[in-house]
């Protein structure tokens, strides 16, 4: 247990790091670079670097695939993933620092000869971003090769996204306080170059730390499951989204979703600073939103299971254009202010959340449409959109900073009337209609329910049994153990004519006594569900035996379920495999029968229960029997 918590809480110390990093890289690099990297009369090289930034973290996301492939085929004795953390988190933490330290005053460099310095700047830029992706990449793919047991998996998540909400924000806490702290002149709401370089410090000591922190306190499992993955090209992702309308569409508006709130988030330093002229307001507003966002993300089971995703996403943009309509007439007020930030920032982790599923939902529905199933791939789509989304909103950000007046030497009061009507209708009337134009989208284009998807876990599920029921058993019988305790049923007693009319292959059904699942024979896991409410497991004579928890627990989503064993998995007969907690089916409303059939039971000639219906079962008791071959 010690180990375990170490792990979880070295895990959580690096999602705090990585956000800590990535907020700083996505949000307030480029407030450096608009206010302080060149002097006001400079905003050709202001233009020039901003544009170049973006260039550099577009490019960047057409070598994320190989990023990715790179980690993967890595082989060393720390693992796989940490020596780019700790690597990646070293490298890109210097970088950072050598981009404000050396590149504010480089010896008149950028006045003496703009072209050598705009590429100096740039390789500096393009390590840093690089470093960081490979960083980035290996902390979120770590999560898979620290534990096979999905309850492990969901808690050491549950850790991560605490370290990460924490990180993102306190940065935004502590930004303003530490920069004036360490400024030689106060007289800029933002402080001088000297400040940046020392938050910028603070910040790569933060990284390193944590990155060092993942590396030593966190342990990868040694598997076979894990080697020989597919390698991901770009060029796969797209053909991914091409043959996965629902991703395609998600994706779309998603991007429009992204560009709104990046923006609106992006400008708010800038609005505290230059609009409102309480730069220490914006530190207010992200203390409280620290606290706001773990809050929210703790509503999300209970206004899901109340709402559904699709209202709950509705729900969102409407409380998020409430947010922006508040914060637009705050007219210099800063408790107006921080009510519409509020208004606008509560909803975002929902929101965020419910995307997020329906992009796990979209690798069933591709895996209906096209026959092949795509995790990897699919689940890849989020962090592109991401990218791209975060490239574009910076540039725009940056333009107009530069269009607003919002540069070196600038405060509240130097910013004309025209560069704040300027600034206010890209802060607020853009991300609006970004907004607007994600849920209609959303609202037309994204079909795929929780309903829908039950739906298509089903019709997989009856696939699968179709395809496997004419596959040859080599044996002459076969005698089947329960794989839980509890009341023994016949197939035809089950409410579901799938299982009554035994298209998924004879067997029996068990009103459970309790959770836990064995594994009836020593085999191999050929399937299991993402919601863990199903398995197939494979013997060394070819039976295929299906073991599904309830009726309709597909639209659990996998909560109150563990699973202790992943496909590919070689178990031992009396190995726990599964474990569900019986009253989350039933609060749920949802018949709590376990049904337990050989899927290619058409090979036999006959089949027959060995103890009579009603009998009180054990777990890895005989139940049934199937000989003779057809």
């Amino acid at each position: 247990m010690k180990k375990k918590n170490v792990s979880r809480l070295s895990y959580a110390a690096g999602a705090f790091g990585n956000d800590v990093f990535y907020a700083t890289l996505s949000t307030y690099f480029i407030v450096f670079v608009t206010t302080h990297l060149f002097n006001a009369s400079d905003r050709k090289m202001i233009f020039i670097i901003t544009n170049l930034i973006a260039a550099i973290r577009i490019g960047e996301v057409l070598i994320d695939p190989l990023i990715g492939n790179a980690i993967d085929r890595t082989e060393s004795r720390w693992g796989k993933f940490k020596p780019w953390v700790v690597g990646g988190g070293i490298i890109s933490s210097l970088a950072l620092l050598a981009l404000l330290a050396l590149f504010t005053d480089f010896g008149g460099l950028n006045q003496s000869n703009p072209v050598v310095y705009l590429v100096i700047f740039g390789i500096v830029y393009l390590i840093m971003d690089i470093f960081y992706s490979f960083k980035d990449t290996g902390f979120w793919s770590m999560i898979p090769a620290l534990s096979l047991d999905s309850r492990e998996r969901e808690k050491t998540s549950t850790f991560a996204r605490v370290g990460s909400t924490i990180g993102a924000n306190l940065v935004g806490v502590v930004i303003t306080p530490i920069v004036l702290f360490f400024s030689a002149s106060k007289a800029n709401p933002n402080g001088d170059k000297q400040g940046w370089f020392f938050f910028a410090l603070i910040v790569a000591i933060v990284v390193i730390l944590t990155s060092i922190a993942v590396g030593l306190g966190t342990h990868e499992v040694k598997s076979a499951l894990r080697e020989s993955k597919e390698k991901t090209t770009l060029k796969q992702v797209f053909k991914v989204l091409g043959q996965n309308d629902q991703l395609l569409w998600l994706a779309f508006a998603y991007w429009f979703y992204g560009l709104g709130v990046n923006t609106l988030n992006a400008l708010q330093l800038y609005y505290f600073s230059y609009i409102l002229g309480d730069a220490h307001g914006y530190s207010l507003l992200y203390t409280i939103n620290t606290f706001v966002g773990l809050i929210s993300v703790s509503f999300f089971p209970s206004l899901v299971k109340k709402l559904n995703r699709k209202r709950l996403f509705y729900a969102c943009i409407a409380v998020m254009l409430l947010g922006i309509g508040v914060f637009s007439v705050a007219s210099g007020s800063l408790a107006l202010s921080l009510v519409g930030a509020e208004f606008f920032f509560i909803p975002q982790p929902l929101a965020f959340l419910v995307v997020l599923m329906v992009i796990s939902d979209a690798v069933e529905y591709g895996q209906l449409k096209t026959g092949h199933r795509d995790e990897a791939l699919t689940l890849s789509v989020r962090p592109l959109v991401d990218k791209l989304g975060g490239a574009l909103s910076n540039w725009f950000v940056s333009l107009i900073a530069i269009t607003a007046g919002m540069t070196t030497g600038a405060t509240a009061s130097t910013i004309t009337a025209h560069g704040q009507m300027v600034f206010k209708l890209a802060m607020f009337a853009f991300p609006a209609v970004m907004l607007l134009i994600a849920v209609s989208i959303f609202a037309k284009k994204v079909l795929l329910t929780e309903e829908k998807h039950a739906e298509i876990v089903d019709q997989l599920e009856a696939q699968f049994g179709q395809s496997h029921a004419q596959k040859p058993a080599q044996a002459e019988s076969f005698t089947l153990a329960s794989p839980v305790s509890g009341q023994l049923m016949s197939l035809d007693m089950v409410d579901d004519p799938v299982f009554a009319d035994k298209k998924l292959g004879d067997g029996f059904a068990l009103v459970p006594a309790d959770g836990k699942v064995y594994a009836p024979f020593a085999g191999t896991v050929r399937q299991l569900a993402k919601t863990r409410h199903s398995i197939v497991l494979e013997n060394e004579h070819g039976v295929l035996v299906l073991i599904h928890i309830g009726l309709g627990t597909v639209k659990l989503n996998g909560t109150g379920f563990v699973s202790y064993v992943e496909e590919g998995s070689q178990v031992e007969a009396g190995q726990e495999i599964l474990e569900f907690w019986d009253p989350v089916i039933k609060q749920a409303k949802l018949d709590d029968t376990v049904v337990v059939t050989v899927i290619n039971s058409e090979t036999f000639a006959n089949s027959q229960l060995l103890l009579p219906i009603g009998h009180s079962v054990q777990a890895l008791d005989d139940v049934f029997k199937l000989e003779g071959k057809n």
